[in-house]
């Protein structure tokens, strides 16, 4: 077991990331059952409809599985927060936001701390609050990402310098080799999301998983830039009309307006490219099948070991 296997009770140092809104009992469950950590991402759902996930994924595993809370995105965190302790849920993972304030409760319910960070300064700072482990996360990243951006690459080596806790790496991170990089740096882990949209397991739009088949090494787009709230997608029509807005002047408000989680829904759930978008990182254009999560996990672990051997033979 390396840092995070024994922290989080989990076969694989492989964390599926958290999807707000189109968070689901059977892709949560499956990354479970396949070793890695599943997680359920609240997003802005009220706390009935994350209960009724959480109820669904412990009928689907018996293996440990994290509900996500971006602090500053949920108006239900406090109650989610509840619900994660009400459930026997053993672990949470908070973003976006001071997680400081809710770490001692959860502690005292045996519940361990991830926390999401995007700088050496934040990430001192959960260390120091109690976070059991950090999920320092890259620009390369799909979705809502830091206004820092800092790549994985320097961002990883330069928290693992600063930290004792474990570090798990995101953003840009979809095979084997990628975990064996970020092993290399000094990771005890990866989280990855994009990857895991494109699996059989996913009940995500089929147009979604081909538009990820089909992405090159420059399919992705950065929106919100104009209005300070950065967020990754696929390069659809949708993306296309949020950067023209931005051209045009759109204010913080009118760019929340067109970036709800309603309308990702359209996007990832409907296949709508026209009224929806498409969270997607900049691994997409590494993407180039629909493997069970179960063959995802076991191919990424046996490459990472043949890389790793293979870099050690080189030196």
């Amino acid at each position: 077991m390396n840092g995070i296997t024994s922290v989080l009770g989990i076969k694989y140092p492989i964390i599926q990331g958290g999807m707000g809104n189109i968070s689901n009992a059977a892709l949560t469950a499956a990354v479970s059952e396949a070793g890695g950590l599943g997680t359920i991402g609240a997003g802005t759902m009220s706390a009935d409809e994350v209960e009724q996930i959480i109820l669904e994924t412990k009928t689907r595993t018996q293996k440990p599985f994290s509900v996500n809370i971006a602090l500053s995105v949920s108006p239900n965190a406090v109650e989610i927060l509840k619900l994660a302790v009400k459930h026997g849920v053993k672990i949470v993972t908070l973003s976006a936001g001071n997680p400081a304030p809710f770490i001692p409760k959860l502690k005292e319910a045996g519940i361990k701390i991830i926390t999401v960070v995007a700088s050496v300064k934040q990430a001192k700072k959960a260390e120091a609050a109690g976070a059991d482990v950090l999920v320092a996360e890259g620009f390369e990243a799909a979705g809502i990402n830091s206004n820092l951006e800092t790549t994985t690459l320097a961002l990883i080596p330069q928290i693992v310098a600063q930290v004792n806790i474990p570090v798990v790496a995101a953003g840009g991170i979809g095979d084997g080799k990628g975990l064996a990089s970020m092993l290399a740096l000094g990771a005890s882990g990866v989280q990855m999301g994009t990857r895991f949209i494109a699996t059989k397991e996913a009940p995500f739009h089929e147009v979604y998983k081909q538009k990820l088949l089909q992405a090159n090494d420059y399919e992705t787009v950065i929106v919100g830039r104009s209005v300070g709230k950065i967020r990754r997608l696929l390069n659809t029509s949708y993306a296309g009309k949020l950067l023209e807005a931005e051209k045009q002047g759109i204010t913080p408000e009118e760019f929340a307006e067109l970036t709800t989680e309603d309308i990702h829904k359209k996007g990832a759930l409907e296949g709508n490219e026209e009224k929806g978008f498409m969270n997607g990182g900049q691994v997409s254009g590494l993407i180039s099948d629909i493997p069970t999560v179960q063959e995802l996990l076991d191919r990424m672990v046996t490459e990472a070991k043949e890389r790793l051997k293979i870099s050690g033979a080189l030196l």
